[in-house]
């Protein structure tokens, strides 16, 4: 089963909850930030940050490892969690499982956000996405270090940016003899980036389920939505009130880290009539 924390507002109970789910490489660490203001706007609701396979404490899940395996693993912890789920917020690799985990929903009420994550397949940049140009980085290095900062070191010395190499320095586990090892198991993880870069789920936003609401946040100064992409999502949602489509200008692709305020306005704005 997924590994997941539960937060909620100081005294609150909450009737339903939201599941926060990351990107390629990051951890449900990511998202507790907006996940504790989120609940504090929004007491009557709930979240539940999720590690997905093969990332935080989610390691050693049975292939295939794809886009739709990541969305039944979701199902599969809704099953079987005491609270009931109303929602999710996916950024990036977890926004293609949010969708994915839509089909699932039938005519339960849902609440569906996807940060910067495009429903297109994408099979052309797919070795030159940030992501895949990461993954050979730490490829070249060793899966075991002495500290932390060695192995920040490394990937900064290896060319990734500081802020970059921090990040990923969260997937390290202590060892027994006090070793830090590099959790993810990087050829599974390199076969989560193909399947998402192959995956198409423009079907689940133009046939959304009845009951469910979608709001899509781009970042301004992201390359994820193309120009393409991004006409046919707006063209979608003037068609259809319970979709909306936002860009937060000044975000790039990690709108969460970039703009948070302005994103956390969105999460927390009032209802449409259709929520």
């Amino acid at each position: 089963m997924l590994a997941y924390s539960l937060v909620t507002a100081k005294s609150a109970d909450p009737d339903r909850y939201m599941l926060f789910l990351h990107g390629i490489l990051g951890t449900r660490a990511n998202w507790r930030g907006i996940a504790r203001r989120f609940v504090e706007a929004r007491p009557e609701w709930g979240a539940v940050l999720v590690d997905l396979r093969e990332h935080g404490d989610s390691l050693g899940l049975p292939a295939p490892h794809t886009v739709r395996a990541a969305a039944a693993d979701v199902s599969g912890l809704e099953r079987s969690l005491a609270v009931p789920i109303g929602g999710a917020l996916g950024h990036s690799f977890g926004g293609k499982v949010v969708l994915e985990w839509l089909r699932s929903r039938g005519d339960r009420h849902t609440e569906a956000w996807i940060i910067d994550s495009s429903p297109s397949p994408n099979t052309a940049a797919r070795d030159t996405s940030a992501s895949a140009q990461v993954i050979r980085t730490l490829e070249a290095l060793p899966r075991q270090w002495a500290s932390r900062e060695s192995f920040i070191a490394a990937l900064v010395e290896a060319g990734q940016p500081p802020p970059i190499a921090q990040w990923l320095a969260k997937n390290l586990r202590r060892t027994d003899d006090g070793e830090h090892v590099f959790g993810p198991e990087l050829s599974v993880i390199r076969d989560l980036i193909e399947d998402y870069a192959r995956t198409d789920c423009w079907n689940v936003v133009e046939t959304l389920p009845e009951r469910c609401t979608l709001d899509v946040v781009l970042g301004g100064r992201s390359a994820v939505f193309s120009a393409l992409d991004r006409e046919r999502m707006e063209r979608i949602a003037a068609k259809n009130s319970r979709i909306s489509v936002h860009v937060v200008e000044r975000a790039g692709h990690w709108v969460h880290v970039d703009a948070p305020d302005a994103l956390l306005a969105l999460l927390t704005s009032p209802a449409s009539p259709q929520r």
